[in-house]
């Protein structure tokens, strides 16, 4: 079969096609042809060689995918060879024309979504319950800032807060990424290119602050946002490149929580509740992946810098 290959670390060009032996499904083990892969900035850190932990080489990258059962291995129950499923886990990487994941991973893709929006679920729309709800502690009729939400976890983020009942300010820095926040039924969209943006915030709020705030660049924006928060208010950070000096008093005079998220640091049950709200939200459509681009599975170097490029906004795939 035909997946990408990285044999050394380094830039988007060490993304290459190979010819590789299809993996096989061991005990507990579903072996998905892949229709859509999804790509994720975690993937390029790891293509980098900058990222905490990283796989041997070679690797096939890509944790997120959607497609159909191919093969179970012995003990899996539940799934039937045909079964059009979503990937948020694979133990041989998506970017492959078939990936083994354990079947703990593999759930059921609803009849409504596309393979192509089925790719974008596993890390976008986990993290975005994860840093909303469990770390963030979200409720309805609080009003929640996202910093940067054309992306995937970020649109991803202003679904789940709709449907859950809270206020939501976005931020975009394109007009084009600013009328699509408003499409999606953000309550107010503000230019974060723009640094009066801040003041604007506060005054949406008549000097109240904002209850939650999902960021997803810290290291430009953190300090700023602890002076944005209402008593009681909670900044989880969801994305950082660097460092950044804070005014710890500005946590005092609020009381405020400075929260991080890691996907990886879910429970199995925390996991479960992620992926079941998903279901429920892809079901009665108040989710709806939105796909940037699709490209060829070649392209992966091409699809590796458009992911950390400004760019049209929602998720983008590779299709084998």
């Amino acid at each position: 079969m035909k997946a990408i290959r990285v044999d050394e670390f380094g830039d988007p060009s060490v993304l290459r096609v190979a010819e590789v032996a299809t993996p096989q499904p061991g005990t507990g083990e579903v072996l998905v042809r892949i229709h859509a892969a999804g790509v994720n900035p975690v993937e390029t850190y790891i293509r980098s060689g900058k990222y905490a932990k990283l796989p041997p080489l070679p690797y096939t990258p890509g944790n997120d995918g959607a497609g159909v059962v191919e093969a179970l291995g012995a003990g899996v129950t539940g799934l039937a060879v045909g079964d059009r499923v979503y990937v948020a886990g694979a133990k041989t990487g998506t970017y492959a024309e078939q990936c083994v994941a354990a079947a703990g991973d593999v759930r059921a893709l609803p009849a409504v979504a596309t393979f192509a929006q089925g790719a974008a679920l596993g890390v976008p729309y986990a993290t975005s319950w994860r840093a909303l709800m469990q770390r963030g502690g979200g409720r309805p009729g609080e009003t929640v800032l996202i910093n940067g939400a054309t992306g995937g976890v970020g649109v991803a983020a202003l679904q789940f807060a709709r449907s859950a009942g809270l206020t939501v300010f976005a931020t975009g820095g394109s007009e084009a990424g600013r009328v699509f926040l408003r499409a999606q039924g953000a309550d107010e969209v503000f230019d974060h290119s723009d640094s009066g943006y801040r003041q604007a915030v506060l005054d949406r709020t008549s000097g109240r602050g904002v209850d939650l705030i999902l960021e997803m660049l810290a290291n430009v924006n953190l300090a700023h946002d602890l002076k944005l928060l209402a008593i009681h208010g909670r900044v989880v950070v969801i994305g950082n490149r660097g460092t950044i000096e804070i005014d710890p008093r500005e946590a005092m005079a609020r009381e405020a929580d400075i929260r991080g998220v890691m996907l990886g640091h879910a429970t199995p049950a925390e996991f479960a509740e992620a992926h079941e709200a998903i279901r429920r939200g892809l079901e009665n459509r108040t989710l709806a992946p939105v796909i940037a681009r699709e490209l060829p599975l070649a392209e992966a170097p091409a699809a590796h810098e458009a992911v950390m490029a400004s760019g049209p906004p929602g998720k983008i795939v590779l299709v084998p």
